[in-house]
């Protein structure tokens, strides 16, 4: 009886581990204009072509691990391409030009735009079509990729749009209300008249000391490109299965974003996910904890996320 118990012990194993697939990490390079961008493939041993998810990250100099040096060391993209290759799924996450190995492409970032970053997303789409080792091309974005990915989708060639804690208004509107909250009252009516300036797409080189973080000159010409772009109406534009994901403790972007998004496209799937915070973990609305949370690569991602993602993709296949 023992004996058999032990043999059925094996067998469940064995079947365990053939339920999860043997995921090879490699390289992978995109040719572009004045050189190479370069990123990470996870690709899912299997004998038939698998689904691939083009990840693109957030706004600032976050790279392709979801990392950041000014917000903190998380690794939540990376553990995200983990969980997809877990269900068979593969990814390439990449770091922008200007970020981490992509420095050399946009040394400073005057260099900067937003309809560069689409460019770059496009080509690397265009490049996963085109290898047979890939079924179907789904691009993700996170936060500022949200809207990266919704604008390269169409020429991209994706099946499918993902967008993850992605704004839902221009990006003018959100900062004034992340401004708000953050910025000495003195302080909002030069902001205020900055943002006007750099939204009619001129310069405003007279930053107070306390506003430089966010409107220095060197990222003016950038703030400019990207006030131009209107999330909603980029969404409205696309013809294929969305989902949009947005957790709601999120200190970032908030639920009424997912919303707005939904709106411009009502044929998407939306999945609000309870605790879940802008770098995809389960946090409490408590500032200190949700600081602490971009700092913790430890933290599991939300289990809700990786359910919703997933069974997504399962559906394009």
């Amino acid at each position: 009886m023992f004996r058999a118990l032990a043999l059925l012990v094996v067998f469940c194993s064995s079947l365990a581990q053939a339920a999860s697939p043997v995921v090879l990490q490699r390289p992978i390079d995109l040719d572009v204009p004045g050189g190479q961008l370069h990123g990470s493939l996870l690709l899912p041993q299997s004998r038939q072509p698998v689904p691939v998810v083009l990840i693109i990250p957030g706004s600032g100099p976050t790279d392709r691990d979801g990392n950041n040096p000014d917000g903190g060391h998380n690794d939540y993209l990376r553990r995200l391409a983990l969980l997809l290759a877990a269900n068979n799924i593969a990814s390439v996450r990449y770091d922008k030009r200007g970020v981490a190995s992509g420095l050399p492409l946009a040394p400073d970032e005057r260099m900067l735009n937003v309809e560069s970053y689409v460019a770059d997303a496009v080509a690397w789409g265009k490049q996963l079509k085109q290898d047979p080792r890939f079924s179907t091309l789904i691009i993700l974005g996170h936060s500022e990729g949200s809207l990266v990915g919704g604008l390269a989708a169409p020429e991209a060639g994706a099946k499918a749009m993902i967008s993850v804690a992605g704004s839902g208004r221009p990006v003018d509107q959100v900062l004034r209300e992340q401004l708000q909250a953050r910025v000495a009252p003195s302080l909002l009516p030069r902001s205020e008249q900055i943002i006007a300036s750099l939204k009619a797409g001129h310069l405003d080189t007279d930053v107070p000391k306390p506003l430089q973080v966010v409107f220095r000159p060197s990222v003016q010409p950038y703030l400019i490109s990207l006030f131009r772009q209107d999330p909603a109406k980029a969404y409205a534009a696309l013809r294929m299965p969305v989902l949009i994901v947005q957790g709601r403790n999120d200190i970032q972007v908030g639920v009424k974003d997912a919303e707005a998004l939904h709106a411009a496209q009502p044929k998407a799937e939306m999945a609000l996910i309870g605790g879940m915070n802008h770098v995809l973990r389960i946090v409490p609305m408590d500032m200190k904890a949700q600081v602490a949370s971009y700092r913790n690569p430890d933290l599991p991602l939300a289990d809700a996320l990786g359910k919703r993602v997933v069974a997504f993709i399962e559906q394009q296949r």
